[in-house]
């Protein structure tokens, strides 16, 4: 396994694609805006929603720019989408951001889901994760994922971190009937063109740092923790880490990427992944805890300002992101040596899973668990099995539960893994309880077991 896969932000690959989590056939494929290289009848043509032509039912899609149609690189903004049509009672849309120097294929920013009714997928269908669409489809496309019951929607959209001419915003809008055979609802298309703002500022600012959002966003500073940082100007590229990246035979992660550098304390953290407007490190070691410990990015040798956290000796956390809550129930990431993860069969669309059995031993990922023997610095690559030294345990429920391995992940940076033996409980969705050093983890998490 190269250090290129060895990355933490999508749980470094253990949530085996967050895009399981969308239903996304409930929105349109990509390229249905009727930008250029894209269906030019959007979402009314065949295979998609029938009965009208483009344009021709007697409504509007309009979005509203809260700085009119301009951009300052690298800032955010949010969209207003509205919808009119006298007859419609459910709404959606799918919208994508152009360069105006390649109109088909130059993606312009990056788009951000405002809410659980919209997700971004890129022009092969994949879905859009953190670092952004893969080079060979970088065309991003942003829809509803279930219907609107408002015909005003918001869109959030990051500009290019630098000025890159003028971009067209392009929209295509579903005003629905509410039938299920989707005919007779009426599609409307809208486009826009953004030019960018002179003399905007290129100092990055921090607004938000917190713990790794796929295992729990609050469990704070620690050495060797994973933290995501948020703001504005915070790159000029959008990247993750490569082997090329690292040093020592690829073994020791890098602590600049792209000329963007953190310091935790004064100290240079592990930089994992880049972009305008968020930026993924893992914390050095550093024996200093308590308040006062400051975060503070550069980008190209033009400093932030400083991010004050609480740092304590471990923030541990598990993996257990929102593409695994299931009508409003959070379980945990757990796997099995095949690699089936463990929960109801059928839990999430196209994902295989199986309920875990007494005895059988699964797999548990997690973050900022504290110190191993033999130690492994932070930002090197974990070669070298190894043992917490303050292990947490593990009760389904109040059961006890073996842990045959608790430490770092081999051949991972920053990632530790526990080998949980399922112990005798009754079948059923069990509260997966942890402590470590007499502390509940902060987390309300379950698992299935079966007889």
């Amino acid at each position: 396994m190269t250090a290129t896969t060895k990355v933490i932000t999508i749980a470094a690959g253990i949530v085996v694609c967050a895009a399981i989590i969308h239903a996304y056939a409930e929105g349109p494929d990509p390229r249905h805006t009727g930008a250029p290289g894209d269906d030019q009848l959007a979402c009314s043509s065949s295979g998609c929603h029938t009965g009208t032509k483009i344009n021709g039912g007697g409504g509007s899609v309009a979005v509203s720019f809260p700085n009119g149609l301009t951009y300052t690189p690298g800032v955010q903004q949010t969209f207003t989408i509205t919808i009119t049509d006298s007859a419609a009672k459910v709404y959606g849309f799918q919208m994508t951001a152009r360069l105006e120097s390649n109109l088909a294929n130059g993606q312009a920013g990056d788009f951000t889901a405002f809410d659980k009714q919209q997700f971004v997928i890129c022009e092969d269908s994949s879905f859009k994760l953190s670092k952004g669409c893969p080079a060979s489809a970088p065309v991003q496309f942003i829809e509803h994922d279930n219907p609107y019951q408002t015909n005003k929607i918001s869109v959030k959209w990051t500009p290019p971190a630098t000025n890159v001419g003028n971009v067209h915003i392009y929209v295509a809008a579903n005003a629905a009937n509410g039938n299920t055979v989707e005919t007779g609802d009426h599609i409307y298309t809208a486009n826009y063109t953004l030019t960018p703002q002179t003399g905007g500022g290129n100092t990055p600012t921090i607004t938000t740092v917190q713990s790794a959002g796929a295992f729990n966003a609050n469990a704070g500073l620690a050495s060797g923790t994973w933290l995501e940082i948020y703001g504005t100007n915070l790159s000029s590229t959008m990247r993750g880490w490569g082997c090329d990246d690292f040093t020592n035979n690829c073994l020791t992660a890098p602590t600049s990427l792209d000329d963007v550098k953190v310091t935790i304390d004064g100290k240079l953290a592990y930089i994992d992944y880049i972009s305008p407007t968020q930026v993924n490190v893992l914390a050095p070691d550093d024996p200093n805890v308590g308040a006062g410990i400051q975060v503070v990015l550069s980008n190209a040798g033009v400093q932030s300002n400083a991010i004050t956290m609480q740092k304590s000796a471990i923030a541990p956390a598990l993996l257990a992101p929102s593409s695994f809550i299931v009508n409003n129930k959070q379980y945990v990431v757990a796997q099995f040596p095949d690699q089936t993860f463990v929960g109801p069969t059928g839990l999430i669309s196209g994902v295989n899973f199986r309920p875990a059995k007494p005895g059988d031993t699964i797999i548990i990922y997690g973050i900022g668990f504290g110190p191993v023997t033999p130690s492994v610095a932070s930002g090197t690559v974990t070669t070298v099995q190894n043992s917490l030294l303050n292990m947490p345990t593990f009760r389904f429920g109040q059961a006890p539960a073996g842990v045959s391995y608790g430490g770092l992940a081999p051949n991972f940076v920053g990632l530790y893994q526990f080998n949980v033996v399922v112990p005798n409980v009754s079948p059923g969705d069990m509260q997966l309880n942890v402590d470590i050093g007499g502390t509940a983890l902060n987390q309300t998490m379950f698992i299935t077991v079966s007889q």
